[in-house]
């Protein structure tokens, strides 16, 4: 059996990122942020940061407009959106373990009556469950949003 550590409790970076995008944009409302900025304001490569942004367009999250006046802007889905949505979506709702072998490894020969498996998948589950309830907006409340808005605002990201 492979345990896939990258799953689990630790987030992957575009996961990251994609929640720390949506947090910035949530208490930037009245500016439109371009993606190059918003990578400088979170310190990651702009080429990731694209591709998160993208995803989270195609996913309705966030309106990214090109040129003059362009930038972005995060919808009102995206506010709204539930945090174990955005984390499912970018992590995906594989098992933690690799039983079946799908990964270049061999099967776990206790795949069928094993009962790790499905001890491990309802953790996964509550971990999911515990993030449904809480929305964007919610993540931006009380010391976040106005922590948010002193990193863009920080010299030299202009």
């Amino acid at each position: 059996m492979r345990i896939i550590y990258a799953r689990g409790m630790r987030l992957l970076r575009s996961t990251d990122l994609a929640l720390r995008v949506l947090m910035r944009l949530a208490v930037v409302a009245d500016s439109t942020p371009t993606t190059r900025q918003v990578a400088a304001d979170m310190d990651v490569p702009y080429t990731h940061a694209a591709k998160v942004v993208a995803e989270l367009q195609h996913l309705g999250l966030v309106d990214a407009r090109r040129g003059r006046g362009g930038g972005l802007a995060l919808t009102e889905r995206g506010r709204t959106a539930s945090v174990g949505a955005v984390v499912r979506t970018f992590e995906g709702d594989g098992d933690v373990v690799d039983c079946e072998g799908t990964q270049g490894t061999p099967a776990c020969p206790l795949r069928s009556d094993c009962r790790l498996r499905g001890a491990l998948r309802g953790a996964q589950e509550a971990f999911f469950a515990a993030l449904d309830s809480v929305t964007i907006g919610d993540l931006v409340t009380g010391p976040t949003g106005p922590l948010l808005l002193g990193i863009s605002r920080r010299p030299g990201l202009d």
